[in-house]
């Protein structure tokens, strides 16, 4: 498998270093590129009655805040060595605006990747806009 990128590493690192997780002590980072090549960060956000959110859906937030709606790649951090998969609503999330070259990277603690995902690995036979009829990237 290949490194990930030393800049990708230290943003990840910092964005999850500002992740406000008191109730799980749990911090996650996310870092996307979006078709354009620009680089969204997000951090996990909880709130006390423990319906907050995720790293991966603050930073495809952003992207779509932007004005964007394709991601090329996903990265995912979290405070372990362990891997930190994205959670079932975060990978629907993905699958929203994923094409089928999106690559989702799973690193370490450290930034070390520990697994690589396309999309239909991550969601095999997902639902997606065009089940309802919409344009999707995914066709």
């Amino acid at each position: 498998m290949s490194e990930v990128q030393p800049d990708i590493v230290e943003a990840l690192i910092d964005v999850r270093d500002r992740a406000y997780a008191p109730y799980s002590n749990h911090p996650v980072g996310a870092l996307i590129v979006s078709e354009s090549g620009t680089r969204y960060v997000g951090a996990n956000v909880e709130v006390a009655h423990y319906k907050g959110i995720c790293a991966e859906a603050s930073a495809i937030a952003t992207m779509a805040s932007a004005g964007e709606r394709e991601l090329r790649e996903v990265y995912v951090i979290g405070p372990g060595e362990h891997l930190c998969t994205p959670c079932g609503d975060c990978r629907q999330r993905i699958r929203e605006f994923a094409t089928p070259e999106t690559l989702i990277r799973v690193v370490d603690a450290q930034g070390t990747l520990l697994r690589r995902y396309t999309m239909d690995q991550l969601l095999p036979d997902s639902f997606g806009p065009e089940n309802l009829g919409r344009d999707s990237a995914m066709d």
